[in-house]
């Protein structure tokens, strides 16, 4: 009688084994593709600010502390705190402190807000959309110095043409305004100048966001009686808050490094003083006006870690306010 054997097993059952398969070259070039190649694409990034962002940056703050005149070399050594005490007492520092502070209101502030009125009304079906968006983009190309040096004949005294318009409707017929006189008109002249420049780049940038909202939107709340200024206000601003947030920050950063325009508007620039009497002389301008006219390095070096800190504060605190603005009006 034949015997049978029991199957073996299955808990018991070892698995085959699988082969080893030798890495092949493809297989490292992919592995090193997915590991290293993103850092190496990112490191010339790091490598230049490294060079010309962080560098700089520790090189001043070290001149900073020490007493650096190009005039007077044997003056040098540790001044510790000594130019950031200065800064307190000094009057130029406060007047281009102040004048910097009002140019940045009146060109921050109807910046941002003509911006968001123009690129709500691009926003809209138009005929000639394109070039109209294209329109607004002209004044952020035109180079810089060109569009100033316009706008020091704009507004000139005798010849300008701002006091031509604003003759026409009354205003200054008898004796022309000095642009250059006082701050308040070198204020808004230099204002003008940076609003007409960069209205128009932060026009497309809340225009590019709106793209982003459905239609559906905007539908509904006019199905609820909701006009365009309340949408603009009440759905367009609050759905766009992070574009938002980031053109307060650009536009502060900007506003307080204020250099070219205050420069060129002088018609004696290489003084840098910013007119006859520093009416619209700002911090950079003393910045520049210190360091490589003056030649103290070292208190030039206080002033640009002072102007850091403040925009600093003042962009935490415009970030801070916007996103409470815009958060509320949901």
């Amino acid at each position: 009688m034949p015997t049978t054997r029991a199957a073996p097993d299955p808990a018991t059952r070892r698995p085959r084994p699988t082969p080893v398969r030798s890495s092949t070259w493809r297989d490292r070039l992919h592995r090193f593709d997915v590991r290293y190649v993103p850092y190496l694409l990112i490191a010339p990034f790091f490598l230049l600010f490294l060079v010309f962002g962080l560098f700089p940056m520790v090189f001043n703050g070290v001149v900073a502390l020490r007493h650096w005149r190009l005039d007077d070399p044997e003056l040098t050594g540790w001044a510790g705190t000594e130019n950031f005490r200065r800064l307190l007492t000094d009057g130029d520092f406060g007047n281009a402190l102040y004048n910097t502070s009002g140019i940045f209101l009146l060109s921050t502030v109807p910046q941002l807000l003509l911006a968001l009125i123009i690129a709500s009304m691009l926003n809209r079906r138009l005929r000639a959309q394109t070039w109209w968006r294209v329109g607004a983009l002209l004044p952020y190309i035109t180079p810089i110095t060109a569009s100033t040096l316009v706008f020091n004949v704009f507004f000139s005294r005798d010849f300008g043409m701002a006091n031509w318009a604003l003759g026409l409707l009354g205003i200054g017929t008898e004796t022309p305004i000095d642009w250059r006189a006082d701050k308040l008109h070198s204020w808004i002249a230099i204002a003008t100048m940076v609003n007409w420049k960069w209205i128009g780049y932060n026009a497309l940038l809340y225009l590019a966001a709106m793209q982003s909202i459905p239609r559906d939107v905007y539908e509904a709340s006019a199905l609820d009686g909701a006009g365009p200024w309340r949408q603009l206000w009440r759905i367009t601003v609050p759905m766009i808050r992070p574009v938002v947030i980031f053109t307060v920050v650009l536009s502060t950063i900007g506003g307080l490094q204020l250099f070219t325009e205050p420069m060129l508007f002088d018609l004696n620039a290489q003084t840098a003083r910013g007119g006859a009497g520093g009416e619209w002389q700002t911090v950079a301008q003393l910045i520049y006006k210190v360091g490589w006219k003056d030649l103290n390095l070292g208190y030039a070096a206080a002033m640009s870690w002072a102007l850091f800190l403040i925009i600093l504060v003042v962009a935490a605190l415009n970030t801070l306010l916007t996103n409470r603005i815009s958060g509320g009006r949901r």
